[in-house]
C-alpha cells in the first residue's frame, strides 16, 4: 500500500498547483487533485510556497484550516465515491448533493464524517468503523 510523508502529500499539491499556472500536463492523480485546488483558491498562496508548505505547522488551536489535509480529504473522497466504498457512500453522497445542491458543499459534509470516523478510531484504538461513517453521511442526506 502507498503511504506518502506529510512531505510528500505536501509536494504533491504545491506540484499540481505549480503546473496548473504553467500550463504543463497533469498525472492522472494529479488531474483529480486540480479541481479541487481550482476550488479553494483561498489555499493558492500555501501551495505556491513549496518550502513554506513543507514547514508550515497546523494547530486546532490556531484556527487555520490545513489545506493539505483538506484537499486529501477531497480526494479520499472523491475515490471513495467512485468505488462506491464503503458501499452505500455514492447513493449517500448523491443525496447529500443533490440536498445541498451543491457536490463541494456534500464533499464538506461527508468530511465531518470522516473525520468524526478517524477520531474516533484513534481514541479507541479500533479500526475506521466504516458503518458509522456511512450512517453518519446517510443521517446529512436526509435532514
Amino acid at each position: 500500500m502507498f503511504q506518502p510523508s506529510q512531505h510528500d502529500v505536501r509536494r504533491f499539491f504545491c506540484e499540481v498547483l505549480r503546473k496548473q499556472r504553467g500550463g504543463e500536463p497533469l498525472t492522472p492523480m494529479e488531474a483529480l487533485a486540480a479541481p479541487w485546488i481550482d476550488a479553494h483558491p483561498e489555499y493558492h498562496a500555501e501551495l505556491a510556497d513549496v518550502d513554506a508548505a513543507l514547514a508550515a505547522v497546523y494547530q486546532v488551536e490556531d484556527g487555520r484550516t490545513n489545506p493539505f489535509l483538506h484537499l486529501s480529504m477531497h480526494l479520499s473522497i472523491s475515490e471513495q465515491i467512485s468505488i462506491d466504498q464503503p458501499s452505500g457512500i455514492r447513493q449517500a453522497f448523491e443525496l447529500l448533493a443533490a440536498r445541498r445542491d451543491s457536490a463541494h458543499e456534500a464533499h464538506h459534509e461527508i468530511m465531518e464524517c470522516l473525520g468524526e470516523m478517524i477520531w474516533a478510531s484513534q481514541r479507541s484504538g479500533l479500526p475506521p468503523d466504516g458503518l458509522a461513517y456511512l450512517d453518519c453521511v446517510r443521517r446529512r442526506a436526509t435532514r
